[in-house]
């Protein structure tokens, strides 16, 4: 096999699953990432005591981690320490009843029954188990590390996708089954984890469910941040390195083909092969020029539908919240507001800013105390909103919209909660777009529709530039940290190809 200079632009999870399987092949990587540490959208926030993960919190499929230890003849265990968490999620409802979500099929019969499920509903249940591991089974384990280069790798899947009803919405595939309205909520909520519209989005990502209930939800002790350091430690043992600070202003291209990078410094890297960890969609507009761009043109990459955006408000208390005084919290809280479907039309299809809002409060320190200071509590809430394609002024509308949400919290989860904060920061759409150069500032790039899936997706190989790859929330298989990681596998099969061709 050749040895081949390799630049993987972000440190992301997918830039580095796909740096250390380049590595372990004995490639020279260099990832280059314009912030000043690592993670992507998995960034770290450490301040006044406190650690906060930025980004992903839900860790899942931990053997495609694992995996990137075991190339190299290493242990994950040795490296990080990753725990069960349970339930997986807490989903709380307007009217002020729970579910508790988890992976154990008779648990969850139990909690539909407390609700007031009917007996209908638990067999519809269990058939939407039944069709969720066959999903499962077509859509990630024959499917997820299958590159769709070509049309004829869809129509190959067609008859599949049919047979497994994925023209229905997960929304509609959920509700077929069951009637009670919080469990058609409780069923249907993953797409959004993906950046997906439960009630757009293809009933091919219920195999979420599955996958869940096949490896479990897990959280890396000391946060995912201590999951990105381990990634980091192994990449450099394997001998790659990783320069800061490195912002790319141009993928440089000769005769049409990825020569290597050119950094705003004014420094060139030059490479056999590019891998680029940035949004696939600004990565095309911003780092690419239109010269070389026949098919991921300004104007197709205008027409294509992205996911939403995001509003995170990182924050440590001077006291803990252990149900004393107030609802009994997990580590993972769903917060259902009173509209379901109109909130969701609101931010994806209408692009304004409600006055309502769905939630998630992240609370990391049941599982791990020693990310904030003895007797405190770290959290993170994240609200969806509009990307920046509707009309929103954030200048105007972020600090009202903190406080709404604040606001909820203390009156109806975390009692006091303005008196007892110490530390807090929040993110909004502009960061996503001025920081992480997402496009219209989405959190999860391209939206996860039947249109933008496997080969209509944009493909894991460039298809306007040789020598460019994508591996990340934008290409295929997609968003959510199995499917960035699987995009790693691909990528490095493809390159491994390519230089066996050689």
């Amino acid at each position: 096999m050749t040895t081949q200079r390799i630049i993987v632009i972000g440190s992301g999870f997918g830039g580095l699953a796909a740096a250390i399987r380049l590595a372990s092949r004995g490639h020279e990587v260099t990832i280059v990432e314009k912030r000043d540490q690592p993670g992507g959208r998995a960034y770290v926030y450490r301040q006044d005591g406190f650690t906060f993960d930025g980004g992903p919190t839900v860790i899942t499929a931990p053997w495609l981690i694992r995996d990137l230890f075991e190339l190299s003849g290493r242990n994950a265990d040795d490296y990080v320490t990753m725990v069960p968490v349970d339930p997986f999620y807490r989903i709380f409802f307007p009217d002020g009843s729970h579910f508790d979500y988890t992976g154990e099929q008779d648990r969850m019969i139990a909690e539909m029954r407390r609700i007031g499920a009917s007996e209908a509903d638990v067999t519809g249940y269990r058939d939407f188990v039944e069709m969720s591991r066959k999903i499962f089974a077509k859509g990630f384990t024959d499917l997820a590390d299958v590159p769709f280069l070509t049309f004829k790798d869809m129509m190959a899947i067609a008859p599949d996708l049919v047979k497994l009803k994925s023209f229905l919405s997960v929304y509609d595939f959920v509700a077929q089954r069951v009637k009670e309205p919080r469990l058609r909520q409780a069923l249907s909520f993953h797409p959004l984890l993906v950046g997906g519209n439960p009630f757009q989005t293809s009933s091919i990502y219920t195999l979420i469910h599955y996958l869940e209930r096949e490896w479990g939800v897990w959280f890396a002790m000391g946060g995912t941040g201590a999951l990105v350091d381990a990634l980091v430690t192994l990449f450099g043992e394997l001998g790659g390195r990783i320069r800061f600070d490195a912002e790319v202003a141009e993928i440089t291209t000769e005769r049409g083909i990825a020569t290597g990078v050119r950094l705003t410094s004014g420094e060139t890297l030059p490479a056999d092969a590019v891998v680029c960890n940035a949004d696939v969609a600004g990565a095309y507009q911003n780092l690419l020029p239109a010269r070389v761009r026949r098919k991921y043109t300004d104007e197709r990459l205008a027409r294509m539908r992205y996911s939403m955006s995001l509003v995170v408000i990182y924050f440590g208390t001077d006291r803990q919240y252990r149900g004393t005084d107030g609802p009994v919290l997990a580590h993972h809280d769903i917060i259902l507001g009173p509209r379901y479907r109109g909130l969701l039309d609101d931010i994806f299809n209408k692009k304004i800013l409600a006055d309502d809002f769905s939630l998630y409060l992240h609370m990391p320190t049941l599982t791990d105390p020693s990310l904030a200071p003895e007797g405190c509590d770290a959290f993170y809430v994240l609200s969806p909103v509009p990307h920046l394609g509707g009309d929103v002024d954030w200048e105007q509308a972020a600090k009202p919209y903190r406080d709404r949400i604040m606001q909820f919290l203390e009156d109806r989860y975390l009692p006091g909660l303005s008196k007892h904060i110490v530390t807090e920061r929040m993110i909004d759409p502009r960061h996503f777009a001025g920081t992480l150069n997402s496009y219209l500032g989405s959190a999860f790039s391209v939206e996860p529709i039947l249109t933008q899936s496997a080969w209509f997706r944009p493909h894991n190989r460039s298809e306007d530039v040789p020598n460019l790859y994508f591996v990340g929330a934008g290409t295929h298989p997609g968003a959510g940290m199995p499917g960035v990681l699987s995009s790693a596998v691909i990528v490095d099969d493809l390159i491994a190809a390519e230089t066996d061709r050689g």
